[in-house]
């Protein structure tokens, strides 16, 4: 498989979309595995509950690093390579994680496994590169929505497993599919030729290059983040919430509202498609709007709803706000992508470094917020970043 600029969509079958989408959301659920076991997870190794929320928050801040300094080298080497060294560090990561017998080693195993899960962005610019012009919104789409049902999927199977079997189980479940991954990368994908001859020191220095020349990425990059943090606020404290009053559920019930976020996934390639015909400025707009109005019915509904309608409440907003963050990704991705074509590594790692320094921030801003104030204050404040992008996009319009 190439990466060059000049790829066509020939050598894009349907089989290699598919496993490309699969090792995508394999990859990126290693970030999400962690936060539906947050609750028992911190009451097994004696970690309190400001101590456990820096999992999530250095798995996402790694995440942001390994975009930054990691994802750049796309467009200089070759992609299936990277993948594979990716995988073994990641796999490693993951078992020092299930292994870890204290909070500090499993916050600094959370923070090498945001640095290998990188190899998801990897993934999807090499999809990009394959596609037309006229189909990159479709197949990216196609693709981001493997790697958006393994970040909502995630939750789902890493609550029932830590219910059923143990937290650390979960982590070497992760670790082996990992295992999947570089098969299917060793089997699957062809040598790629590089777009640039940049050296390392020069390909990090034109990611700054690529921000101030195009204020479309600037624009894209601080709109996602925003979303960002209102989907990761949302997702870091939901099952600290549920565990206390005054719902009492467990790591499994936490999960289960990953099936309700993997609905708003399903959207992604409908979005793509939408951004194709109509353009992507449109599709921006209509998310940011859709997240904003979300989180502000969640407010409205655990200060003023009676207890007993919240749960339901609850998993209608997170239809809603996951359809509307995902659709504006697609969005994003599909605009980034068009900007320069010998660049799609950068420009990828730009967008979504400023989309992790979002996810980062939410985890840490979500759990101060739950512990001195509760969940009205963590929505509160995910309304006010949604409606931060929506004002973005507005005014790009």
């Amino acid at each position: 498989m190439s990466a060059s600029p000049n790829s066509s969509a020939a050598g894009l079958t349907p089989l290699l979309i598919l496993l490309l989408a699969m090792s995508a959301g394999l990859s990126v659920a290693s970030l999400y595995y962690s936060q539906p076991m947050l609750g028992v997870l911190g009451a097994d190794i004696g970690a309190s509950s400001r101590s456990i929320g820096l999992v999530p928050t250095l798995t996402q801040l790694g995440y942001a690093l390994g975009i930054l300094l990691l994802a750049p080298l796309g467009d200089r080497y070759d992609r299936r390579s990277i993948i594979l060294v990716k995988s073994g560090v990641l796999l490693l990561a993951l078992l020092a994680a299930g292994l870890a017998p204290s909070i500090h080693l499993l916050l600094l195993a959370s923070l090498i496994v945001g640095l290998a899960a990188t190899l998801a962005q990897d993934i999807v610019p090499a999809a990009a590169a394959l596609a037309s012009a006229e189909q990159r919104g479709r197949v990216v789409g196609t693709v981001m929505t493997g790697l958006l049902l393994g970040i909502l999927l995630s939750r789902v199977v890493s609550g029932v497993v830590a219910e059923l079997f143990g937290w650390r189980s979960m982590f070497v479940i992760a670790a082996l599919s990992i295992l999947a991954v570089a098969y299917t990368a060793w089997r699957h994908m062809q040598a790629a030729r590089p777009a640039t001859n940049l050296s390392y020191g020069a390909l990090l220095a034109s990611l700054l290059g690529l921000w101030r020349a195009h204020p479309p990425l600037r624009r894209a990059a601080l709109a996602q983040g925003l979303l960002a943090l209102s989907f990761s606020a949302f997702w870091s404290t939901l099952a600290v919430m549920l565990h206390g009053e005054p719902f009492h559920l467990g790591s499994a019930a936490a999960g289960a509202f990953g099936l309700a976020g993997a609905a708003g996934a399903l959207v992604a390639p409908l979005a793509g498609h939408l951004a194709d015909r109509r353009g992507p400025g449109l599709v921006t707009r209509l998310g940011a709007a859709l997240t904003a109005l979300a989180f502000a019915g969640l407010t409205a509904a655990w200060l003023w709803a009676p207890s007993g309608a919240q749960l339901t409440l609850l998993a209608i907003g997170t239809v809603l706000f996951d359809l509307g963050v995902q659709a504006t990704l697609i969005a994003h991705q599909t605009q980034v992508y068009q900007i320069d074509p010998g660049a799609r590594s950068r420009l990828n790692a730009v967008l979504f470094v400023g989309m992790f320094s979002g996810m980062a921030s939410g985890a840490v801003l979500g759990s101060l917020l739950l512990a001195s104030w509760g969940w009205a204050a963590v929505m509160g404040m995910a309304t006010l970043s949604a409606a931060g992008a929506l004002w973005v996009r507005l005014r790009a319009a």
